[in-house]
């Protein structure tokens, strides 16, 4: 059995572990303590017991066995997700997934944020722990953009009245920009806008106003968009253009 070590570089030079492992693409900051809780990393053969201790270049660390190399530079992808994949590494209900969907076609890679089951669009790719976390964050400011369709009715004065936000089953949502592009049948096309992303947002939101989403299609994060990607097509966004659309500041929080 390995020693158990919560001693070595707490200070100083180094990277923290967690961020480490979220460079390396192995788990987010937040799912790398979790892996440490485990006791299934190890520095130079001890299982480390403590996210405050700081990685060097020579030290050998392991996660569940595996070596875990030199960070790459961070990567990302545009991924034009379908309907009826889940956006998770392995469904306990069995049903396909993204992951699966893209084997072979990529390194390693983690979702930036969520798709339901049902919603097509968008969906940001990343070998890079650090730089998923850095995008999802409310504070960046990035907007998600969506195109709706729903079953029922609504004028643009009732969209217009979720441009402060509004509190819905106890959840308190940011403001929307939301357009009423064309009625079809029983059916609205709305495209709107967000920034935070909740869990299920667009869909609480049209509920909100009556409305039953039918199709939603994520078109752009921030300054990627979808464009004319076919479906379940993946696009790796040039380093240069990436670099350009972070800014200098993120690209130095996350190594790039």
């Amino acid at each position: 059995m390995a020693e158990k070590s919560g001693e070595g570089k707490l200070g100083g030079e180094g990277e923290r572990i967690a961020k480490f492992l979220a460079r390396a693409g192995v788990a987010s900051r937040r799912d790398a303590e979790k892996l440490i809780e485990q006791g299934i990393v190890t520095v130079d053969g001890k299982i480390l017991t403590t996210p405050a201790f700081k990685v060097t270049p020579e030290m050998e660390v392991r996660v569940d066995g595996t070596r875990v190399g030199k960070p790459d530079a961070p990567r990302l992808w545009r991924y034009h997700k379908p309907d009826g994949l889940v956006t998770t590494h392995k469904d306990p209900q069995g049903r396909p997934t993204v992951f699966e969907a893209l084997q072979g076609r990529l390194p390693r890679v983690i979702s930036v944020g969520r798709l339901d089951l049902t919603t097509e669009g968008l969906l940001l790719l990343t070998n890079s722990g650090a730089l998923a976390r850095r995008l999802e964050l409310p504070s960046t400011g990035w907007t998600r953009r969506y195109r709706v369709r729903a079953f029922g009715k609504v004028t643009q004065s009732q969209l217009d009245s979720l441009k402060d936000g509004v509190e819905i089953d106890g959840v308190q949502y940011g403001p929307v920009r939301a357009t009423l592009d064309q009625t079809q049948g029983g059916n609205v096309w709305i495209t709107l806008s967000i920034n935070e992303g909740k869990n299920r947002e667009v869909r609480n939101l049209m509920r909100h106003l009556g409305l039953q989403v039918n199709r939603l299609i994520r078109t752009a994060y921030g300054p990627f968009q979808l464009g004319k990607l076919a479906k379940d097509t993946v696009e790796e966004v040039p380093g240069k253009q990436l670099k350009e659309q972070l800014g200098k500041k993120i690209c130095e929080e996350i190594g790039l």
